[in-house]
């Protein structure tokens, strides 16, 4: 009876041990999989550095992507990411970039170079040189504009291609939903292509009427759709300095524009200093930051709105 007892003890023992190593293979191949770059039972975090890519990514991407656009005050593309958001940048999944010139930061910090997508590269050849006078940005400070034109978004042929690239590599980060992301992604080039055919409308429109731009940001609006625009340096939220209205004069005798498109709603001031001349404002938002209110589609829904009331007619034919 003792034997049978001590050998019946032993299996019991035997059993024990086997199931604390069974036990501990499962909780070592779990932490391996936490670990990995297996991320099959986590949620892909997607840095974006401007609303458009953001827009763009979160309607591709879906609910299977957590799509982050930082807090940023003003135009992102004067933005200096904090030591914080580069830590987070540095644990994402994905960083979108514009390219183009956008994120002049990107050489002073260390990031994952595997997990950055720049979302212009693929059409390097169609970036507009642009560059120009330092100027003020009220609290941002004097600073001159880059090499490179960089509100690429703004013609949609090429805000399709970056929408593209985005496609590819979040169909990387989740092949299970490659389906659900290509639907997505065929959803969103229907609304820039039907936004592209109502700004080839309007280019036509306005044929060669001359306007002028409060601020050069829409070379990529003029070329794609054959706006006849001159660019000035005027901030919606200060009035110019007097200097820059005494020049207006001449500016306008050599191209006689009756419409300004601007960033922003300018001051009331500056409205009715320009009506004086004979110059209405429209607005006409480049969309790079996240509106108070309403989203990238309604946003540049009135854009398109605003710029189909506005059709101006030559300086001289009026009436």
């Amino acid at each position: 009876m003792t034997h049978r007892l001590g050998a019946m003890n032993g299996w019991i023992l035997l059993l024990g041990v086997c199931v604390i190593s069974l036990v501990g293979c499962d909780n070592a191949n779990q932490s391996s999989a936490d670990t990995g770059s297996v991320k099959s039972t986590e949620t892909p975090l997607v840095y974006t550095l401007n609303y458009p890519l953001q827009f763009m990514t979160a309607t591709i991407a879906g609910e299977p992507v957590h799509v982050v656009l930082p807090d940023i005050e003003g135009d992102p593309a004067f933005w200096q990411p904090t030591a914080d958001a580069i830590a987070n940048m540095q644990k994402s999944d994905l960083i979108v970039l514009n390219g183009a010139g956008y994120e002049p930061w990107l050489s002073q910090v260390t990031l994952p170079g595997d997990r950055l997508l720049d979302t212009s590269t693929g059409f390097r050849d169609q970036w507009i040189e642009a560059g120009g006078p330092t100027h003020s940005h009220g609290a941002e400070g004097d600073h001159s504009h880059a090499a490179y034109a960089f509100t690429t978004w703004l013609d949609f042929a090429l805000a399709k291609a970056q929408s593209e690239a985005i496609r590819d590599r979040v169909s990387g980060l989740l092949p299970d939903h490659e389906a659900d992301i290509e639907r997505n992604w065929k959803a969103l080039t229907e609304q820039l292509d039907a936004w592209d055919r109502r700004l080839a409308e309007l280019g036509t429109q306005y044929g060669d009427t001359p306007i002028l731009f409060s601020h050069p940001v829409y070379q990529y609006l003029e070329r794609r759709y054959g706006f006849n625009g001159r660019s000035l340096h005027w901030e919606p939220d200060s009035m110019p300095p007097d200097a820059e209205w005494a020049a207006l004069p001449a500016l306008l005798s050599e191209h006689p524009a009756t419409l300004m498109i601007w960033e922003d709603e300018p001051l009331a001031e500056t409205v009715e200093g320009l009506k004086a001349l004979g110059v209405e404002s429209v607005v006409f938002s480049p969309m790079g930051n996240r509106p108070a209110s309403g989203d990238f589609e309604s946003g540049m829904e009135a854009n398109l709105k605003s710029l189909e009331g506005a059709v101006p007619p030559q300086r001289g034919t009026e009436g």
